[in-house]
């Protein structure tokens, strides 16, 4: 499988449970349930850290980002930059008109 197949499989998923049945990851539903967004914001952070470019290297990714939250949870991990502001001990309030609103 060359790099542009694999981009394009990976572009026609839709849930972390696709990226993980994909990559065929045994997996906890429960644990996805919970943390689905972080897993996938994980893995995508470990892609540019490794530099990823085989399907070999996205598996060992995605099994890395999912195993970080079977172990852990997303107030320890810190993934998405609204737990970094509330660590600091900066009150985090959003407006319900800012909800979905791009800035």
């Amino acid at each position: 499988m060359n790099a542009s197949t694999l981009q394009q499989e990976l572009s026609e998923m839709a849930s972390a449970e696709d990226f993980l049945h994909y990559f065929e990851i045994a997996f906890d539903a429960k644990v996805v349930e919970v943390n689905r967004l972080h897993i996938l914001q994980r893995f995508r952070d470990y892609l540019r850290q490794t530099k990823a470019v085989d399907r070999t290297d996205y598996a060992r990714a995605l099994k890395r980002a999912y195993e970080d939250f079977v172990h852990s949870d997303a107030l320890t991990e810190k993934v998405f930059k609204v737990f970094h502001r509330q660590s600091q001990g900066r009150e985090v309030r959003i407006a319900v008109a800012d909800i979905g609103r791009v800035t």
